[in-house]
């Protein structure tokens, strides 16, 4: 009798090893963008912040730092390699961190903010893109959404240390180490990278069949190593026999051009659901419903702790629900919550409602992570072609951060001119939209491996574009 062999214990020691090396730099995202909530109730005083500063320095880092990170980071990473890009990452994490914390001033600290952006956008584009193509069909959604998991631990971490740094350091510059801690993971992931190989997929982009074959035998049984690299084989040889250019191929093929725009549509929507008013103006927010700044930084560990445990949840059921389910389940939930948000700030001011206020964020919190959040990054990393793959999610990525610096910075604005209310309400009405936008736009990409997938999504949307002569 015919048994199918079994992956050895060495295959799985090296998943999981190149898992928890990659995603440093998904740590380094969370922590980076989480900080800076509760840095900012000391730097207000000791860099003399004023609303519009403020802003500036959240958004900064998003924009331009993140967004041009992420457009030029996917093609540096489709040029030269996803562990190259990925060990610039880990550099430029931990000079841009010393350098927040070292900024004497507003500007020097938005010219920081913007070069840790740059690796915080190249990151955001890589690590995905790393995972997806060295993970076994069967592994690759846990694997990548384990990036959405460092991510929101990152957030945690930097949750805690902000609270942990306030309580046992009486001192107004206390933001600066906060900030300079992000330094320990910068040097691990730089560290790390220098260990592990690169993709296969990207091997058999520039031709080096002999080491994507190779990289497939460590994590592989020799039958699945050799069935995925006649895949890839048969598949690159076929991309590769014609030779264009990523803007060339988006003028010209009608299909390519259409999922790239569902992919700058499910980088939108994340952001709109207004996760990033929590992560960066919990504090802030919670400070302003009654709190004191003591409470605030502690009561906001209850967003971290939340994101973390259910993206943990949102990884198990990737197992059970589809991509396409677990987004509709996740915006018809964030709606709700933020509907009742809204209503919350409405009522008379008192600590009760303070706390009712932290308990509908972290109900918001709790569905973006569980079910939209584990799933944009893993649909962003699977649904674009390998001739442009690293270029493709790049301008998704940099939309993405667009997007998130522009409700950063619009927040606080949206929020003294319209309220509580009105803001959150706003935001309901924008998670509706984006309902509607997965429920008509967005494929299902569970259960198959890259190649297959990308010859699903090439046959169903070129058949949307038979009647247009497609230009040659």
């Amino acid at each position: 009798m015919t048994t199918t062999p079994v992956p050895t214990a060495s295959h799985g020691r090296f998943l999981t090893k190149l898992t928890v090396i990659a995603t440093l730099g998904g740590l380094l995202f969370g922590y980076d963008t989480g900080v800076i909530s509760g840095a900012l109730l000391y730097m207000k005083d000791d860099l003399a912040l004023t609303s519009f500063t403020e802003a500036l320095v959240v958004s900064s880092l998003l924009f331009p730092g993140a967004a041009f990170g992420a457009l030029f980071g996917g093609r540096i990473a489709d040029r030269l390699g996803r562990k190259r890009t990925l060990l610039m990452c880990g550099a430029i994490f931990l000079v841009g961190a010393l350098a927040c914390a070292l900024a004497p001033t507003v500007a020097a600290m938005v010219v920081a903010r913007i070069i840790l952006g740059f690796g915080v956008g190249a990151a955001a584009v890589t690590c995905p893109l790393y995972l997806a193509e060295m993970a076994p069909a069967d592994r690759r959604g846990r694997m990548v959404t384990i990036n959405e998991l460092m991510i929101v631990t990152g957030q945690m971490l930097a949750f805690a240390i902000n609270a942990l740094l306030n309580h046992l350091i009486d001192d107004p510059h206390v933001w600066r180490i906060m900030l300079a801690v992000a330094a320990i993971p910068a040097v691990t992931l730089l560290v790390g990278m220098l260990f592990l190989p690169d993709s296969p997929r990207w091997y058999a982009l520039k031709g080096r069949m002999d080491d994507a074959r190779s990289v497939l035998n460590l994590s592989r049984t020799p039958s699945e190593a050799a069935a995925e690299y006649a895949i890839i084989d048969e598949h690159t040889h076929h991309m590769l026999s014609t030779k264009r250019k990523p803007l060339t191929i988006l003028r010209d093929v009608p299909w390519i051009r259409r999922i790239v725009l569902i992919g700058c549509g499910l980088a939108i929507v994340q952001q709109a659901t207004g996760i990033n008013t929590v992560n960066y103006y919990a504090p802030t927010i919670l400070e302003q419903s009654g709190l004191g700044v003591s409470a605030a930084l502690v009561a906001t560990i209850a967003v971290g702790v939340t994101s973390v445990v259910t993206t943990i949840i949102g990884i198990v059921l990737l197992g059970y629900l589809g991509r396409r389910t677990m987004l509709l389940i996740g915006f018809a939930g964030v709606a709700a919550s933020q509907a009742a948000l809204a209503l919350t700030f409405l009522l008379p001011e008192s600590t009760t409602r303070s706390y009712v206020i932290l308990a509908c964020m972290v109900l918001f919190v709790a569905f973006v992570q569980m079910f939209i959040g584990t799933c944009v990054w893993l649909l962003l990393s699977e649904i674009f072609p390998l001739n442009i793959r690293g270029f493709a999610m790049g301008i998704a990525v940099f939309v993405l951060w667009c997007t998130n610096a522009l409700i950063s910075f619009v927040f606080p604005l949206l929020n003294s001119s319209l309220g509580s209310t009105g803001t959150f309400g706003l935001f309901v009405a924008v998670n509706i939209v984006s309902w509607v936008f997965v429920y008509r736009m967005v494929p299902e990409t569970k259960g198959t491996t890259l190649e297959e997938l990308e010859e699903r999504l090439e046959v169903e949307h070129t058949d949307r574009f038979a009647a247009i002569p497609e230009t040659v």
